[in-house]
């Protein structure tokens, strides 16, 4: 039988791509729909909507998911349910808050001139009730990740960007006749609805829990009754070091935005050419790692809860096992990956953005689909175990190596952006190291040696047999897209047939999961 948290990750991955798929249909939609000046305007108002969002409710999907599966491990329904109704008071709560400050912040930020363009304003605003939402709508799926039920938010996702699109897209276009400003704030306000429809699908999933609960009633484990002090507390100190984490990623990007063209400046660079490269990494390269990590952003949903439900037992092999299991599909996933778009990062960028200097960005960016997938699953293994602030402190310190090597790297000529690439994979690479050295040092736990070499050895075949079809491929004058096909398909050949030959994907294993 599979782990519950495994078949969480595979639910939670195919929602992530669907959502993904969603999201850019949306987005052509919208450009052919308001032209690059109203998506202008809807882009100014998205990054606060961003930042309120991940300020306000990036945590509370971890922190809920400890504290319920601690409570689901000792078979404390009532306690579950008793945190669930305390948390969602007081996510209510800081809902209102969040969508306060934002209605009062915005016309500051428009008339301090800090928003140069004002027609934005109401797009601005007709996300301040999706930022209100956004914070129930993050407690109540990290209630059901507590309980490794992973389809309620995959199944909210899913109608949440679907529900998204559609209002987006009707909106804009019924508004539009107003003026630009107002069809990029139906744009906006599509994300409303989409919060909504989000809220009701998780609060009937935990109608139909209850009901589940009283057909079928369960030993009752005593346990200590949760007080509304208690868990505000444990909610605040188990969400704030995740939430701190997870803010210096747009902390970093915007680093990023204000160094790189500088730095390429001091390197020789035009303002034309620095804002162009600085395009391929941003645009073209950085998308790529984000969807190479898909898998491992589901797994590192998946696995909080599992960790941390072993642990609460005293279930020291079963947290070992889960561990050396997350670890395991981590590196069957993101080491083929970054071998494979390292190979052909030109290729790719001539495919899929019709220019193939994007091509050297996206080659020595291709480490970071590696790290930052190392880097998630170690930080859900270490919320999972408890210790929420080493991730928070790890990623703070890569921040200072991150920026030393874009200030040294970029300004130099020979490297210019592949020296900005480098820092991230800098970056990333000793922040997911921190945090495996913290938990063998803590924890003694790590990754699964044997494992690590097959898959490597593996993913050495792969990229020697990719490089080999490239190298034949030309003689065939096939097009570009079948020659990048012929090579990618050559590779998953031969990395799955090393897999089986060295027996870390035995036949027995892919019968089980059909």
């Amino acid at each position: 039988m599979a782990d519950r948290f495994m078949k969480g990750t595979l639910i939670l991955t195919a929602a992530g791509l669907l959502v993904k798929i969603l999201g850019s249909v949306n987005r052509i939609l919208l450009s052919r729909l308001l032209g690059g000046e109203g998506i202008g305007l809807y882009q100014i108002a998205y990054p606060l909507y961003l930042l309120l969002v991940a300020l306000s409710s990036a945590g509370i999907p971890a922190a809920m998911s400890i504290l319920i599966s601690r409570r689901a491990a000792a078979g404390d329904r009532q306690g579950a349910r008793r945190i669930l109704g305390i948390s969602a008071g007081l996510m209510a709560l800081a809902g209102v808050f969040f969508a306060g400050l934002a209605w009062f912040l915005i016309p500051w930020l428009i008339d301090g001139g800090i928003v140069k363009d004002g027609r934005a304003r109401y797009a601005m605003l007709a996300l301040v009730p999706a930022i209100g939402l956004s914070i129930p709508v993050a407690c109540f799926r990290g209630y059901f990740q507590g309980f490794q039920e992973m389809t309620p938010t995959a199944v909210s996702q899913i109608m949440e960007q679907f529900t998204r699109v559609v209002t987006m897209v009707l909106l804009a276009w019924a508004l539009l006749p107003w003026g630009l400003p107002w069809g990029a704030a139906g744009a906006a306000f599509g994300a409303v609805p989409g919060a909504v429809v989000s809220l009701l699908l998780l609060l009937w999933f935990v109608h139909r829990q209850q009901e589940r609960w009283r057909r079928d009633p369960f030993p009752q484990a005593e346990g200590e009754r949760p007080s509304l002090r208690a868990t505000a507390w444990q909610l605040i100190a188990l969400a704030l070091p995740v939430t701190c984490a997870n803010l210096m990623v747009p902390v970093v990007s915007g680093i990023e935005m204000i160094l790189v063209p500088d730095r390429l400046l001091a390197a020789g660079f035009t303002v034309a050419a620095s804002t162009r490269a600085l395009g391929y990494l941003s645009g073209m390269a950085m998308p790529l790692v984000n969807m190479g990590t898909i898998p491992t952003n589901s797994l590192a949903a998946s696995v909080v809860p599992a960790v941390a439900e072993a642990r609460a037992l005293g279930k020291r092999e079963e947290m070992v096992s889960r561990t050396r299991r997350a670890f395991r599909f981590f590196l069957l996933l993101n080491v083929p990956a970054s071998v494979g778009v390292w190979l052909l990062g030109t290729p790719i960028s001539r495919v899929l953005y019709g220019t193939f200097q994007a091509g050297r960005v996206i080659t020595a960016l291709a480490p970071a689909i590696f790290f930052l997938g190392l880097h998630q699953v170690s930080t859900a293994i270490l919320q999972g175990l408890g210790h929420t602030r080493v991730p928070m402190v790890n990623m703070l310190l890569s921040l200072f190596v991150k920026i030393g090597l874009l200030w040294t790297l970029t300004a130099d000529p020979e490297w210019n952006i592949q020296g900005a690439a480098w820092a991230t994979d800098a970056n990333l690479a000793m922040a997911g190291l921190g945090n495996l050295l913290w938990m063998y040092h803590r924890d003694r736990l790590g990754l699964p040696l044997k494992s690590c070499l097959r898959i490597f050895l593996s993913a050495a075949l792969m990229g020697a047999a990719v490089y080999g079809t490239g190298l034949v491929a030309p003689s065939f004058q096939p097009s570009l897209i079948l020659q990048l096909a012929l090579e990618i398909l050559a590779g998953a050949l031969v990395y799955g047939l090393c897999l089986l030959l060295t027996g870390e994907v035995k036949c027995s294993e892919l019968k089980k999961r059909k």
